[in-house]
């Protein structure tokens, strides 16, 4: 597991983002033993050392230099996005755009007498935009974020190109269905998908290295009970 990786685990155990507790529910209203909440990453300093993360993983894969522009959807994925590319820029000396949506359009303004869903208007003609978000389910925040892009390069009569999408952390689950929604999603799209880390590897390595976690409202190991708990969820729902 790559250092980066490490680090992100243990920050996510440091600041509650990452919790088992009993009658947690996703958003599609299944079960889960755990939860990754990404707002609590929500001081300059977390959120540059969870960014940075986002920022090492894109380097390690070698595509900083496909990316013209770095898309954070409202709300989560805006503030990553912003916070890529001041580390993008601090320690790389590598300046990039970013650019996040609207929940609802904006019709006033620079916006009179047309409809601008994105606050920064940093498109171009044949740009490379990456969308990053915290995590990844359904992929349903991510296929109407494209739809959005796409609406807005057809508006505008540019052609706009999605490099890729960047999660946090892979829950490395099913959706309702049953099926490998992001999986299902790069087959659909050819657009692929990185991610920080999965939750397996995460949890492997918590649990392994003893590192307390917020569980049922008190900071304490990874425990026999609720990694057995995890590990038949994943049984159950996992890709």
């Amino acid at each position: 597991m790559e250092t980066y990786k490490q680090n992100f685990a243990k920050l996510l155990a440091d600041t509650e983002a990452l919790f088992f507790d009993d009658n947690l529910v996703l958003k599609d209203g299944r079960p889960t033993p755990y939860f990754v909440n990404m707002g609590k990453f929500k001081s300059g300093k977390l959120n540059n050392q969870l960014c940075s993360y986002y920022v090492e993983m894109l380097v390690e894969k070698g595509i900083i230099d496909n990316i013209d522009i770095v898309f954070g959807p409202s709300y989560k994925g805006s503030s990553i996005a912003c916070g890529m590319v001041n580390v993008l820029w601090t320690k790389y000396n590598i300046d990039k755009l970013y650019e996040y949506d609207r929940k609802e359009a904006k019709t006033h303004g620079d916006a009179s007498g047309k409809k601008k869903m994105f606050v920064n208007n940093t498109f171009f003609d044949n740009c490379r935009v990456y969308i990053v978000d915290d995590v990844a389910t359904s992929m349903a925040t991510k296929v109407e974020s494209i739809e959005k892009i796409q609406n807005d390069a057809e508006d505008n009569n540019i052609n706009i190109i999605v490099a890729g999408v960047g999660i946090g952390i892979d829950r490395e689950q099913t959706n309702v269905e049953g099926q490998n929604a992001i999986a299902n999603f790069v087959e659909k799209t050819s657009i692929p998908v990185h991610s920080v880390a999965g939750i397996n590897e995460v949890v492997q390595y918590l649990y392994e290295e003893k590192i307390p976690v917020l569980i049922k409202g008190e900071k304490q190991p990874i425990d026999e009970e609720v990694k057995k708990r995890f590990d038949d969820y994943i049984e159950t729902y996992g890709v």
